[in-house]
């Protein structure tokens, strides 16, 4: 049944499933745009694990954070992202294919399961956007975040066709 529903429909369940308010988060923090559209591409900006206008798991991966709750934060940031691209374009069935996802890990200096913290990521894109959710990755290390985030994702986004 759910590889029948639409990509939407998925993304909506699964905001429901895990509990995720993610709407109204998507406002730009400094002089930036949260997402460009360029001929049929979508640049998204880093998104940190927002919700109600507090910052979710804050702190270090590896030290405050285990494994799972940075995979918890990547799959806020995640949605985020997917509720930014519906705000844009209406629809995530308009995504023709999902072209790049970097996954920024604030962690411990021993912390090696960065690739683990990123398939938080993956397996929310996967999930709800089946085939046009596979995505190339690259998961970085990193000291700080903003907002004491534990996890950053950015995106680019390929489009159908058809909306352009």
């Amino acid at each position: 049944m759910i590889e029948q529903m639409s990509c939407d429909e998925r993304f909506l369940m699964l905001a429901k499933e895990l509990g995720y308010d993610i709407y109204g988060e998507n406002t730009a923090g400094g002089h930036y745009a949260p997402l460009i559209r360029h001929h049929d591409e979508l640049y998204v900006s880093g998104l940190v694990p927002r919700m109600n206008g507090k910052i979710q798991y804050p702190g270090r991966v590896g030290q405050e954070l285990s494994l799972s709750d940075a995979q918890a934060a990547a799959s806020i940031s995640a949605m985020r992202g997917l509720a930014l691209i519906v705000d844009a374009i209406g629809s995530l069935d308009k995504i023709k294919s999902l072209l790049r996802v970097t996954v920024y890990v604030k962690s411990t200096a021993d912390f090696v399961d960065l690739s683990d913290v990123a398939n938080g990521v993956s397996d929310v894109f996967s999930h709800v956007l089946g085939d046009a959710g596979k995505h190339t990755r690259t998961t970085v290390g990193v000291y700080q975040l903003p907002k004491n985030a534990a996890v950053e994702v950015d995106m680019i986004v390929a489009l159908r066709p058809s909306v352009l």
